[in-house]
């Protein structure tokens, strides 16, 4: 009985243990909070760019100089260790539907 309940105790714990694991990656993700509106005027040499509302990088009269931040971490509404370059999307490799000069060639010779 008592080994019953141990194997059940262990399994409890590396049950919490994926959950625990699962919420921190889930929380680390970069997916939908990559691209961020910050204040280029806010820089603070310890803590990075003020985030500030999206409206400041989409309107024309925003209230102050918002530029999007692309990846970095943030902390209490400050972001650093990012970029204000887009970064380029990548789709893997490229597949022509044209055949070169020379496998047309041979295609055509093995008559």
């Amino acid at each position: 009985m008592a080994d019953i309940r141990r194997r059940l105790r262990t399994g409890t714990v590396v049950l919490s243990g994926v959950a625990l694991l699962a919420a921190a990656l889930t929380g680390c993700s970069s997916s939908g909070s990559s691209k961020r509106c910050v204040d280029r005027g806010s820089y603070s040499t310890g803590k990075g760019y003020k985030v500030v509302e999206n409206k400041n990088c989409s309107s024309v009269k925003a209230a102050v100089d918002g530029a999007w931040y692309y990846g970095g971490t943030e902390k209490k509404h400050w972001v650093s260790g990012g970029s204000f370059t887009k970064p380029i999307k990548t789709s893997g490799t490229s597949h022509s539907s044209k055949k070169s000069k020379k496998s047309r060639s041979k295609a055509k010779t093995r008559h």
